[in-house]
C-alpha cells in the first residue's frame, strides 16, 4: 500500500482564523531589510516608527508594541484597574472566553457580561455599574468594548452607542478600553476612520496579525503617561523583547499595503454566508455577517459541530467549533473567493447530510 505524496495534495482551505495567514514575499523582504535596535532601550527605529504611526492612526498620544493581542488586553487591565475591581464587558467577549482566565490571574478583576450579539447600550451599562465604596460590591472601574466582536460573528459595535457609553463612564470616573483587535475591519465596514472609532476610549488595542496578515504583534494606544505605565507591565508579563523591528516592519508593510484588501475578505464572508444560509442544516442570521467572520448554528437534524469540523477537515476545509452546535469561519487574504465558495459547498453538503 502506498501513501500519496503530501506535496501533491491540494492545500487545505483554512478558515479557522485570520491569524493563519503567512507573510507575503514583499512583507518578508521588508522584515529582512528593517533597521533594528534594542527595543527595551527604546532604540529600535522601526518599532518607534510603527508606534508613532499607530498612535496617530488611532488619535492618541502614544502607542506601545506588544507580542500579542491577549497581552495587550491584559496590560490594559493592569494599568486601568486594581485587583478586586469589576470590569463590564460584552457577553461572550474575548476577555471572558479566549484569554485562559488571564483577567483574574493577571489583574485580579472580575468580569461582568452584559448585552447580546456582541453589543450593549448605555442603559444596560449604567444598570450594571456597581458603586464604589460599597460594603459588599466590587467597584466597577472599567468598561471594555470589543469591536468587532469575535464570537458574535464579527459584528460592529455601533459607534454612537460606544460614544454614549464612554461619556457615561467618564462622568462616573470609570475608565474605558477598546479591544479593537479587528478595528481595521470595523473601520472599513462603517466608513469611519480608526481614529474616530478609538478616540472616545482611554486606551485602545489593535492587532496586526489578524486581518492585516503580519506574523505577530499588537499595539496599545492612549495617553503618554498610561502608555509609560504599560511598558512596565509588558515587562512583568514577559513581553519586553529586543530587536523586534522585524515584526514592526511587517506591521508597517501591512498598514501600507493590506488595509484595502480587507474589502475582499468582507465580500468573501458575505458570499460564504449567503451560500450557507440556503442550507437546511444551518441556521445563520445574515445580519450578523458585517465583516470577515461567519458564525452559524447547526440545525437539530444536522451533525454536531465537532463532527462537521472533522468531516470538513477530511475534505480539505478547516473551520473551528465554538460550541456543541456552533461553528466559526473567517475569511482572510490567504483565501480566494473561489476557495471560499468551494468551502461553503463542502460545509453545506456536510450539514445537510444525516447526523449519523
Amino acid at each position: 500500500m502506498t501513501t500519496a505524496d503530501p506535496s501533491t495534495r491540494p492545500a487545505a482551505i483554512d478558515l479557522r482564523s485570520d491569524t493563519v495567514t503567512r507573510p507575503t514575499a514583499a512583507m518578508r523582504a521588508a522584515m529582512a531589510e528593517a533597521p533594528v535596535g534594542d527595543d527595551q532601550y527604546g532604540e529600535d527605529p522601526t518599532v518607534n516608527l510603527l508606534q508613532e504611526r499607530v498612535a496617530a492612526l488611532l488619535g492618541h498620544e502614544a502607542a506601545l508594541w506588544l507580542p500579542s493581542g491577549t497581552m495587550a488586553n491584559q496590560v490594559a487591565l493592569r494599568v486601568l484597574t486594581r485587583p478586586g475591581d469589576d470590569v463590564i464587558v460584552s457577553r461572550e467577549s474575548h476577555a471572558v472566553w479566549h484569554e485562559t482566565g488571564g483577567s483574574a490571574a493577571n489583574a485580579g478583576v472580575q468580569l461582568t457580561e452584559i448585552g447580546s450579539v456582541g453589543t450593549f447600550d448605555v442603559d444596560a451599562f449604567i444598570a450594571a455599574v456597581k458603586p464604589r465604596d460599597h460594603g459588599i460590591y466590587p467597584p466597577t472601574t472599567l468598561v471594555e468594548i470589543e469591536n468587532t466582536h469575535n464570537r458574535a460573528g464579527g459584528v460592529v459595535f455601533p459607534q454612537v452607542e460606544a460614544e454614549r457609553i464612554c461619556a457615561a463612564a467618564r462622568s462616573r470616573a470609570i475608565a474605558t478600553f477598546l479591544d479593537g483587535a479587528r478595528l481595521w475591519n470595523a473601520a472599513l465596514a462603517t466608513g469611519r476612520t480608526p481614529a474616530e472609532l478609538a478616540r472616545p476610549f482611554d486606551l485602545a488595542a489593535v492587532s496586526l496579525s489578524k486581518g492585516l496578515g503580519a506574523p505577530g504583534g499588537s499595539l496599545l494606544a492612549g495617553p503618554r503617561d498610561v502608555i509609560a505605565r504599560a511598558v512596565r507591565h509588558r515587562r512583568m508579563l514577559g513581553g519586553a523583547m529586543r530587536q523586534v523591528g522585524i515584526f514592526a516592519a511587517a506591521g508597517l508593510h501591512a498598514l501600507d499595503h493590506h488595509l484595502p484588501l480587507l474589502a475582499a475578505d468582507h465580500a468573501n464572508a458575505h458570499r460564504l454566508a449567503a451560500r450557507l444560509a440556503r442550507c437546511r442544516g444551518i441556521v445563520l442570521d445574515l445580519a450578523t455577517v458585517q465583516t470577515n467572520i461567519v458564525v452559524f448554528t447547526l440545525a437539530p437534524a444536522a451533525p454536531e459541530a465537532a463532527t462537521l469540523v472533522a468531516r470538513a477537515r477530511a475534505r480539505g476545509v478547516l473551520v473551528n467549533a465554538l460550541g456543541a452546535r456552533t461553528v466559526r469561519a473567517l475569511t482572510h487574504l490567504d483565501v480566494s473567493a473561489e476557495q471560499c465558495m468551494r468551502a461553503a459547498d463542502v460545509l453545506a453538503e456536510i450539514a445537510d447530510a444525516p447526523a449519523h
